[in-house]
């Protein structure tokens, strides 16, 4: 569904179902450079069990109009935007890498909005090298190429997927080539902005889980110690022989985790 919020379109995923006031509310947020479609099999399931589902395209991506965000509090300032014009009060949010971010600092600044939080392929602070930024910035391709190679884990390095006729890396490379110029440098360089993510995760006051990948080289799961400490009480779930590319790496384990606190 299109959805107007500011002077732009919006597009939501929702499993091709009308939003029931009768129903809780999820919103999956995508990753830099991405879209919608990487929530898809959460989403459908979700939707298939008594839940509303909305997986928006941020601002600048895939199928949303306008110019991109260009920092984390903006992109969650633009979620609570789409609420209002959804007419949600409540809902229970989850993100990947960049949009755990954004899912994040939502959490943590409009507490009566949010019921859950969700973080999944995460860490805080989220800093992103000076050659992805800088080929990112050029709209190199070595960017998608970086990005793509580190997201998975070096078992899933050499193709095949749990989802038959789907090839992981491949897919995940196309996503990226059809980005829009600039939009994949926008959000890197938000990710490496976002030096109050162990603030906002002290402010948060709701249930909160981290999933994280055993063999993530992007956000590694040693790397989110202070995260954990600053989300006191949060679930810790690390999942086996995955990667940063949770949603395709490992569906089933992810998605076991998320209907805890979904």
């Amino acid at each position: 569904m299109k959805i107007r919020v500011g002077e732009h379109e919006a597009y939501c995923f929702t499993a091709g179902r009308a939003l029931d006031e009768g129903k809780r509310s999820v919103l999956l947020l995508h990753g830099a450079g991405l879209d919608h479609t990487v929530w898809t099999l959460a989403a459908r399931h979700f939707a298939r069990h008594g839940r509303n589902v909305i997986v928006p395209d941020l601002p600048g991506h895939g199928r949303s109009s306008g110019p991109g965000r260009e920092s984390v509090a903006a992109m969650a300032d633009w979620v609570v935007e789409l609420l209002d014009a959804l007419g949600l009060e409540k809902i229970a949010l989850a993100g990947h890498s960049m949009g755990s971010l954004v899912a994040l600092d939502c959490a943590a600044r409009y507490p009566g909005r949010i019921t859950a939080l969700a973080m999944v392929g995460t860490t805080v602070p989220m800093p992103v090298s000076e050659a992805l930024l800088e080929d990112s910035r050029a709209d190199r391709h070595a960017a998608f190429d970086m990005l793509t190679q580190w997201g998975y884990s070096k078992r899933h390095q050499y193709g095949g997927n749990s989802n038959p006729g789907i090839w992981m890396i491949g897919a995940t490379l196309r996503l990226f080539e059809r980005s829009r110029p600039g939009v994949l440098h926008a959000d890197m360089n938000a990710c490496n902005a976002f030096v109050e993510g162990l603030e906002r995760a002290a402010a948060v006051r709701c249930p909160a889980l981290l999933v994280l990948g055993n063999d993530d080289r992007l956000t590694p799961p040693r790397s989110t110690r202070a995260l954990q400490q600053a989300l006191a009480g949060a679930d810790v779930r690390v999942l086996a022989d995955s990667g940063h590319t949770l949603m395709v790496e490992a569906p089933n384990a992810l998605l076991d985790a998320l209907r805890s606190i979904l």
